[in-house]
């Protein structure tokens, strides 16, 4: 518990700006208004990603579909079509609050499950990375107003790849 105004009031050599300052700070704190207070923590942070998003790259339609954030959890799954409608991928992601990290687990149709760690988190962007994986080593995603940019990128076959993404907010219910 940080000590209250009147505490540092006494010091002669604490300045005026700096005893404002802590005021401030006291204040906030006792009132419970403090900015850091409203900060979401953990999976919350991730709140901006939930909904549904869809990408069109050529004749294939990526469609993705978040659940909001619950139980230390967001769960989402996404699928691509092709021109024809046929079904080419499917994924199932679970994004949770691990101990030290928010944790990305990925389980990709005819693919083993692999799981990637933030290294970055900011108010509307989150990058994963697993150095031991194959392909991809990165997974990030950025949202801007109704789009969200996503990527994968990594060394494959000795050169640097990266794949982009590009979603826009897309109706949940039914066509």
């Amino acid at each position: 518990m940080l000590p209250s105004y009147r505490t540092f009031t006494g010091f002669p050599r604490i300045q005026h700006g700096w005893s404002m300052v802590l005021a401030g700070c006291s204040f906030a704190l006792a009132s419970g208004d403090s900015a850091l207070a409203q900060l979401p923590s953990g999976i919350e942070r991730l709140a901006w990603f939930q909904g549904c998003w869809e990408a069109k790259m050529g004749n294939r339609i990526v469609e993705e579909h978040w659940m909001a954030p619950r139980g230390s959890t967001m769960i989402g799954v996404g699928r691509t079509t092709g021109g024809a409608g046929e079904l080419m991928d499917y994924e199932l992601v679970v994004i949770r609050q691990g101990e030290d990290h928010i944790v990305y687990e990925a389980h990709p149709s005819g693919q083993p499950s692999a799981q990637f760690f933030s290294v970055n988190v900011a108010e509307s962007r989150i990058v994963f990375e697993n150095l031991k994986h194959d392909f991809p080593q990165r997974i990030g995603f950025e949202r801007k107003g109704d789009a969200l940019q996503a990527w994968i990128e990594g060394m494959r076959n000795g050169k640097p790849r990266r794949i982009d993404f590009s979603y826009k907010r897309a109706s949940c219910g039914p066509a």
